[in-house]
């Protein structure tokens, strides 16, 4: 298939650019993978839709204030948007500039922090920082890295809406966006009807708003993400196997996770990077339902769940969502494919 198969028309109204007042009072798209039918609901129903045999997967990624503001000597301005923070003083980070900074560079921070230009990788950028870890400083002067269609400044809200509810282990730059929906209530309820809820552990890195570039979609090169699953995460897949229930991820992260650690063939515990790039065709090991959000065009996330329900299932199905109106992206709606 190619990149242009996967484009759609969507009004810029739809783009949702601030979350609802209540994280479960998005609209909830239902489709069955099957026969493709599709059913409007109130993601407060999703807790209808799960039986008491079904494990959830979900990811524990935390979102970092990744994004930082600054000036070169020459006085020109500096966006930086750090992409893997590496060790106490390195990361690899997106440096917007007037003019790409040469390694040698020091780069002047808020409240007199500053970091230098080491190098580059491809469109990455290698800094050091001073006097202070580089976790230290993003939590300081950091802003929380909002999506590029989202066009508005952060704010304080975004601190704790643009976070998932359990939000343990800091390292994203973008956030596992399905698992917004969820409060410490639905989870509780999850948790009374029997089914189990698990985590893994993929930090979302820039790369998941960078364009395909290329038409042909066995020439784009996947940006990598650090994933982690453990072995109780195993042990949990496994017997909800058994005992004839569901793995259900919860976003397009923790799919990739688990399919990441099913390389093999079979779900093992273990890390590192993954730069899994999953396209209708693709064999799913340990996935057998999804929730997610709504997808941009053209994007490896859309093609993603193309993967998993079905290419033409998935278009009519966004097709479906435009015409009624349902909030797209990050501070958007969801979808459950089942």
């Amino acid at each position: 298939m190619k990149k242009s198969d996967f484009n759609y028309l969507l009004p810029n109204a739809l783009i949702a650019q601030k979350p609802l007042a209540e994280r479960d009072a998005s609209r909830l798209l239902c489709m069955n993978r099957n026969t493709g039918e599709i059913i409007d609901r109130q993601f407060s129903d999703f807790i209808d839709l799960i039986n008491e045999q079904d494990l959830l997967v979900f990811n524990d990624t935390k979102v970092i204030p990744a994004r930082l503001f600054g000036i070169k000597h020459s006085g020109g301005k500096v966006e930086i948007l750090i992409e893997r923070i590496l060790d106490d003083y390195h990361a690899i980070a997106h440096v917007k500039a007037s003019k790409s900074p040469k390694p040698g560079t020091v780069l002047k921070l808020e409240q007199g922090f500053q970091c230098q230009v080491q190098g580059r990788e491809d469109d990455l950028f290698q800094l050091e920082f001073f006097d202070c870890t580089v976790l230290a400083i993003l939590e300081q002067i950091g802003h929380i890295p909002l999506p590029p269609y989202i066009t508005r400044a952060d704010d304080e809200s975004d601190l704790t809406r643009y976070q998932t509810v359990f939000a343990k282990k800091a390292g994203a730059v973008a956030a596992p966006t399905a698992g917004l929906h969820f409060d410490l209530a639905m989870i509780d309820k999850i948790r009374a009807k029997g089914a189990e809820t698990v985590y893994v552990t993929l930090h979302v890195g820039g790369g998941t708003f960078q364009p395909v570039r290329v038409e042909n979609l066995d020439d784009h090169i996947m940006h990598k993400e650090y994933f982690a699953v453990t072995s109780a995460t195993v042990d949990a897949v496994k017997l909800a196997r058994a005992r004839g229930g569901r793995v259900i991820a919860i976003g397009t992260t923790a799919v990739r996770a688990l399919e990441s650690a099913s390389k093999g063939g079979e779900l093992e515990a273990g890390f590192g990077e993954t730069d899994l790039f999953i396209t209708p065709g693709y064999d799913f090991k340990s996935v057998d339902a999804m929730l997610t959000n709504f997808h941009l065009p053209e994007s490896t996330l859309l093609m993603l769940v193309s993967a998993f329900a079905g290419y033409g299932s998935i278009m009519n199905a966004y097709n479906h969502a435009i015409d009624d109106s349902y909030r797209f992206f990050s501070y958007g709606d969801a979808m459950f494919l089942s």
